[in-house]
C-alpha cells in the first residue's frame, strides 16, 4: 500500500504526535502553585514587599505571594503616594514574619493571580497574618473569586476593628 519510507514517515509522525499530546497535557495549569488547593506548603520568608505581599523561598524557587482576602494601603507601587497605614502594615508584616521566617502557606481555589503571584493564606506560627492584619485595623477585607473561603471571617474581623476604631480606622 505505502512504500517502505512512506510507511516510517508515518509512524515517526505518529510517535512525535504523541509525544506533544503527553507534554501537552501533562502541563500545570498557569492558576496552580506548588500544590493543590486547601492543600499547604512551607517557605521560608526572604523578604516583605508590603503589607499583604512577601518574597519568599517555597519548593527549590523565589516566589512572590500575595495574601488572599485583604488589602493593606500602599506603601512601595511605584509612581503612587504611600497611603495612609502603608507604611505601618508593612511594619507589622514584617515583624511577624522575622519572628517566624518560616510560613504555612494554605491555598485556595485559585493559586495564581494575574500577575503570576502565589495567591495564599499566610501563618506564621499559629498566626492568620490576614486575620491579625485585619484585627488591628492595618487592612481591608478584598474579596476576589473564587478565593473567597474565608470571607464571612474576614468581614467580622474588618467590621470589629472599623467599630472600635483600630489602626487606619481611626486615622485615615
Amino acid at each position: 500500500m505505502f512504500p517502505d519510507h512512506m510507511r516510517r514517515y508515518v509512524i515517526w509522525l505518529v510517535i512525535l504526535l504523541g509525544m506533544a499530546a503527553v507534554a501537552w497535557f501533562s502541563q500545570k495549569d498557569s492558576k496552580e502553585g506548588p500544590a493543590k488547593a486547601g492543600s499547604s506548603v512551607f517557605a521560608k520568608v526572604d523578604r516583605v514587599v508590603d503589607g499583604d505581599t512577601a518574597k519568599v523561598w517555597v519548593d527549590g524557587k523565589d516566589e512572590y505571594v500575595r495574601y488572599i482576602g485583604i488589602d493593606t494601603p500602599e506603601s512601595v507601587k511605584p509612581d503612587a503616594p504611600v497611603e495612609c497605614f502603608g507604611e505601618e502594615a508593612k511594619a507589622f508584616n514584617e515583624r511577624q514574619l522575622v519572628e517566624s521566617p518560616t510560613v504555612r502557606l494554605v491555598f485556595d481555589r485559585e493559586q495564581r493571580d494575574r500577575y503570576g503571584r502565589l495567591l495564599a493564606y499566610v501563618y506564621s506560627g499559629s498566626t492568620l497574618l490576614q486575620a491579625e492584619l485585619l484585627r488591628r485595623g492595618y487592612a481591608t477585607t478584598l474579596e476576589v473569586p473564587p478565593n473567597t473561603s474565608r470571607a464571612d471571617q474576614f468581614g467580622r474581623l474588618e467590621d470589629e476593628a472599623r467599630q472600635a476604631g483600630r489602626g487606619l480606622w481611626s486615622a485615615c
